[in-house]
């Protein structure tokens, strides 16, 4: 297998220009993508109107979207590891800067949703292959712990960046822009990328698991179709409930496919790891509580506090800030302590501060306890993601790595997409009667479990990951 600057695991990689430069185009593309998650938010009104989309199809523009990410991550991880990391990098690459452009240009509905359709295709396959290429490039050790806080502070800002840029482009350009600015960036990359980004894939390619990627692929669809369905139509809904049965179903079913599949698509023995199979527990909890902590916060400074869409989209710049530092610090904590301890203590200060939002009043005197809290629990919301990328990615072959990153992903696109309909449904059940107050204790209902719910995870990676994996 050839791998990019390859090096024996353990050992510590010189940053040489090169090594810089792959680095700088990986985190490129992946802070790309992050953007392009929340870009839209604050733009959809504004879209609808503007191509006449009907109210109540406006949520498949995000719905397309986190469907595709979601729902092929899986596959697409592993297709990197047997058919080429950088092929399908850059080709993903590709799609997702002509399908921003059809977006951009989409003069219809239809045509909207197709291209984004084809942009959640692309980051399924952008965003394993790229993570595994990053961990390829580098051995386990302190480099690859530098490269994943990297990575990990820079796709948490761009989720924050994303909201911002939405907003600023929709007012001061168009809608548009929100697709067209990701093509410069993907025809930049893929310019640069060749010249530097060797191709990593193994010297024999098995025989592909056809039945396991499709009863794994339509059992993710149809498990994040309920879940976006929950948050639209509540969760007794049969809109919800049957997508979420036949999800389970299919899922249930590819687990007993790869117990017998000669080259399985995820291999039992990889799922059976625990730092695998923890790590991955510990990321969704991060990933769920926190982006669905963004939701509850937005309506309270909205709902609550007046806020204009903007001026609470920026206020979670210092959210941004919080991620960003806590990037920063997160590989030299795992280099002292080891990735389990800073996962424990990051949940731990994520949990904390997400509690002392409790204290939250109906006036603007609590900004200043909203902006602590949110930027002390970014750092530790940021320790718990590196330490998960590191946990859940160590110990594994390099051929290995792309179904590794794939699992991360999918963790990644199943918190996202389940904390928002999760604390929607626990926030709008707990409001007792109309007005500012009763919004405001539905809000702090969810606040409170979000902060059990980081507990739970901290406490649970604390006890099943007590082993050093590295």
């Amino acid at each position: 297998m050839s791998v990019v600057a390859s090096q024996p695991a353990g050992t510590s990689a010189a940053l040489t220009p090169r090594l810089r430069l792959v680095l700088v185009l990986l985190l490129a593309a992946q802070f790309m993508l992050a953007v392009d998650f929340s870009i839209l938010n604050v733009a959809l009104p504004v879209i609808g109107t503007g191509l006449g989309f009907p109210l109540g199809r406006l949520q498949w523009i995000g719905t397309a979207f986190a469907l595709c990410a979601a729902g092929f991550t899986l596959l697409f991880g592993r297709i990197a590891d047997l058919f080429g990391r950088r092929r399908l990098f850059l080709g993903g690459l590709a799609v997702l800067g002509a399908a921003s452009l059809a977006g951009g240009l989409a003069q219809s509905p239809e045509v909207l949703v197709a291209a984004r359709v084809f942009q959640g295709l692309a980051t399924a396959a952008v965003t394993p292959a790229g993570l595994s290429l990053l961990t390829t490039s580098f051995p386990e050790g302190p480099s690859r712990e530098r490269a994943l806080g990297l990575n990990g502070a820079l796709m948490s800002a761009g989720f924050t960046t994303g909201a911002v840029l939405g907003g600023l482009l929709t007012d001061l350009l168009s809608w548009r822009w929100a697709f067209f600015v990701n093509v410069p960036v993907a025809l930049a990359v893929l310019l640069v990328a060749p010249a530097v980004i060797a191709e990593s894939r193994p010297a024999e390619r098995p025989k592909p698991d056809v039945p396991g990627a499709v009863t794994v692929t339509l059992g993710l669809l149809a498990v994040v179709l309920g879940l976006t369905r929950a948050g639209e139509r509540g969760w007794g809904a049969p809109a919800t409930l049957v997508p979420l049965a036949a999800g389970a179903a299919l899922l249930l079913l590819f687990a007993a496919v790869e117990r017998r599949a000669a080259a399985p698509l995820v291999p039992p023995s990889v799922l059976g790891r625990r730092s695998v199979a923890w790590g991955n527990a510990a990321g969704l909890i991060a990933f769920l509580t926190e982006t669905s902590l963004v939701f509850v916060l937005t309506l309270y400074l909205q709902e609550v506090l007046g806020f204009s869409p903007l001026a609470a989209g920026l206020s979670f710049g210092v959210l941004g800030a919080g991620t960003v530092v806590g990037g920063t610090l997160a590989p030299r904590l795992i280099g002292r302590v080891g990735a389990t301890r800073a996962l424990t203590a990051g949940g731990l200060v994520q949990a904390a501060f997400t509690a002392a939002l409790l204290g939250l009043g109906a006036d603007r005197s609590s900004l200043w306890l909203l902006l602590a809290a949110t930027f002390a629990g970014g750092v530790g919301n940021m320790l718990v993601i590196v330490g998960f990328m590191v946990t859940a990615t160590s110990g594994l072959a390099d051929g290995e790595q792309g179904l590794a990153t794939g699992l991360a992903t999918m963790t990644q696109q199943i918190g996202i997409t389940l904390g928002t309909p999760v604390m929607s449904a626990v926030a709008t059940a707990a409001m007792s009667g109309t007005g500012t107050l009763a919004v405001l204790g539905g809000l702090k209902t969810a606040i409170a479990l979000n902060a059990a719910l980081v507990l739970l995870g901290t406490l649970g990676g604390a006890v099943f990951l007590r082993e050093r994996t590295r």
